[in-house]
């Protein structure tokens, strides 16, 4: 599918946008995915890489896991402008169960001057807090990001349009091409990590997929007569290739359990977790765990967690 583009120069006079959601990017959120730019089968991202996938209209923020968006992340007005609709019934359900025809679940539409458009989708049942026909501002709440609609994770997905063609705000050359360095939409300029870390725990065997995605894995304390001391690790955009380290360090400093895992495939979220079975009784204390993910020798992030072992 082939998306045609205002070109750079137009893009950049007549729109600017702000980050559209109330979180610092990098630590209590992050962009995990931004537009296909492949004109065919396949996907590829502005940066000519693998962070997209195929079709792709739009730029995903997300959250570490469920229960950071029960605690409730507002979506911010990107640009001043009209609400055209909203949607807000949708239950908050994610991709297992969802009205047909509404994959982008609970949202909304903004026009702005010049035939631009800006579309939030994914938003928590009930959140949206504009109607049809208001006049907000950039900045302005608009409701809080949710799991509804078509989706595998808590985030936003932006979708940006001028005169009904969708743009990539972080390159809004032809779509057909990457890689251009056209000057972005954005207001400010936006660390785009090419991977890292969502969360890190511990727990006293290998976490379920669900419960780590649920934000309910980590363990706040363990037994030292228990079965066994694991450390987890909670990625986005993992490449084949990239290590992840995890080393887990005793109460005297002295490292407890380490091992490198290399990653067999290219995944836009995953987990890995290790650790030992506890055969004799551990020496008490904080146990502190290090989980680093690794491309090309060079390390893209690094978590530290700790635990009371009692």
């Amino acid at each position: 599918m082939a998306f045609l583009c205002a070109p750079a120069a137009q893009a950049q006079d007549t729109i600017r946008l702000a980050f559209p959601v109330d979180c610092t990017l990098g630590e209590t959120c992050v962009i995990q995915q931004v537009m296909d730019r492949y004109p065919g089968p396949g996907a590829q991202d502005f940066r000519c890489g693998p962070q997209t996938y195929d079709g792709h209209q739009g730029t995903d923020i997300r959250l570490p896991d469920v229960e950071a968006m029960e605690d409730g992340v507002a979506v911010l007005a990107a640009a001043p402008g009209t609400v055209l609709g909203t949607r807000n019934t949708v239950p908050d359900t994610g991709s297992d169960n969802f009205p047909e025809g509404q994959d982008c679940g609970n949202g909304l539409v903004l026009d702005h001057v010049g035939g631009w458009q800006t579309q939030y989708c994914h938003m928590a049942q009930g959140s949206v807090s504009v109607t049809t026909g208001e006049r907000v501002e950039a900045g302005q709440v608009l409701g809080r990001i949710g799991f509804s609609g078509n989706s595998q994770f808590p985030h936003l997905h932006l979708s940006v349009r001028h005169n009904g063609e969708h743009v990539d705000p972080f390159d809004p050359a032809d779509a057909n091409t990457c890689g251009l360095d056209a000057p972005s939409l954005w207001a400010e300029d936006l660390p785009l990590a090419p991977g890292g870390i969502l969360s890190a725990g511990f727990a006293d065997a290998v976490p379920s997929y669900e419960a780590i995605q649920a934000g309910t894995a980590d363990a706040e304390t363990l037994s030292a007569q228990g079965d066994a001391v694991v450390l987890w690790g909670f990625l986005h955009n993992g490449r084949e290739g990239d290590t992840v380290e995890m080393t887990i360090t005793s109460p005297d400093g002295d490292t407890y359990h380490s091992q490198t895992i290399t990653l067999d495939r290219t995944q836009a979220q995953l987990f890995r977790a290790s650790g030992r079975r506890i055969r004799d009784p551990l020496a008490p204390g904080d146990y502190t765990g290090n989980v680093t993910l690794i491309r090309d020798g060079q390390v893209l992030d690094t978590v530290e967690v700790a635990i009371p072992i009692r």
